[in-house]
């Protein structure tokens, strides 16, 4: 059996204060979480938990990937963006568009994220966090899709998507040009094994489909750290 998509991982500066944020933005609980992380708990059983780790590495460039967040109605837009902005949001330009509905802010360590204007088909039933939106190759698309066993639900001039059969966010990747690594990812997914599963065979079928082994210092830790083919880290933990 795969690993399935435990959380995704934040590096942050203050993980408390950081985890309040999206918290309050998204409605969630905070839970008890191993190695000096601060976890919080998706609101129904479709998506996957967040992570907030100690770090002192600081943000180089925009991140490799950012949240869309739907919305139902231009009021529930706007509540939605004031609501962040309550919690310590900002307004910042990435480059978009006057005449493109969805609104960009950052949150408190300059995260991206995107509040998307209602009647999107694309994350149309995905739920409030329509989707984790990622810079990345075609190549990618189809390794995490084989990793995690999501099916492609787009696959279309070299951007692609997947979600879990389950249901919840979508995960997308916007096809070339991907802009090149500045330096470690400040969010990374951690896989996790069934609780029969064997962390040495998950992580030797991962090399199989592609993946490659990493150092990045983190010396005698129990989990694996890994890099897909466009070289974003990722770590394999123990089966719970």
């Amino acid at each position: 059996m795969t690993a399935h998509l435990h959380a995704l991982s934040f590096d942050a500066h203050e993980p408390q204060r950081l985890a309040r944020f999206w918290a309050g933005v998204l409605g969630w609980e905070t839970a008890d979480d191993p190695h000096d992380a601060i976890a919080l708990l998706p609101s129904d059983d479709t998506g996957f938990r967040l992570r907030f780790l100690p770090s002192e590495e600081p943000k180089r460039g925009q991140n490799q990937a950012h949240f869309d967040l739907t919305s139902t109605s231009p009021d529930d837009q706007r509540q939605v963006v004031a609501r962040a902005l309550d919690l310590g949001a900002r307004h910042i330009d990435v480059g978009q568009r006057p005449e493109e509905g969805h609104v960009v802010l950052a949150d408190p360590e300059g995260n991206e994220f995107c509040v998307i204007e209602p009647g999107n088909n694309f994350l149309a039933d995905c739920g409030f966090v329509g989707a984790l939106a990622c810079d990345g190759s075609q190549e990618v698309g189809y390794f995490w899709s084989r990793a995690l066993d999501w099916p492609l639900v787009w696959d279309q001039d070299q951007e692609t998507a997947i979600r879990s059969p389950h249901g919840g966010p979508k995960i997308t990747w916007g096809g070339p040009p991907v802009e090149p690594k500045t330096g470690k990812n400040r969010l990374h997914f951690d896989l996790v094994p069934p609780a029969d599963g064997d962390q040495r065979a998950e992580v030797d079928r991962l090399l199989s489909l592609g993946a490659k082994r990493l150092d990045i210092g983190q010396g005698e830790v129990d989990w694996v750290v890994l890099a897909d083919p466009d070289g974003n880290e990722f770590c394999v933990m123990p089966p719970r």
